[in-house]
């Protein structure tokens, strides 16, 4: 009884190095997932937020006798906080979620 299991585990043991052989995994193709489209998105929005910020750095002062005069500043108030809600709630996820049009591969290459 011994010598079967031991000569059914010898055969176990090589039907698997055989199997695992035979069964080659493809190698795989990685590619980065955003296309060029997605990367001017990225540059826009973060010109935006440099633009944003500043737009909110005019307000700005360190002179106590100036602060409410520079902050009645209609770009501070009103404009900045605008951009930089566009660059956070729109650009940046339009950036990630945007997929490549037909004629642009995620690699930025025209496909054939």
């Amino acid at each position: 009884m011994a010598k079967q299991t031991k000569q059914s585990s010898a055969t176990r043991t090589s039907s698997k190095a055989r199997s695992s052989q035979s069964r080659q995994t493809p190698a795989v193709q990685w590619s980065f997932p955003l296309s060029n489209g997605n990367l001017r998105y990225f540059i826009l929005a973060f010109g935006a937020l440099v633009v944003g910020y500043a737009l909110m750095m005019t307000a700005n002062t360190s002179d106590p006798a100036q602060y409410l005069e520079k902050w009645a500043n209609p770009i501070a108030i009103r404009i900045a906080p605008v951009v930089l809600v566009v660059a956070y709630c729109v650009l940046f996820p339009l950036a990630l979620m945007k997929r490549p049009t037909s004629n642009e591969s995620t690699n930025g290459q025209i496909n054939e």
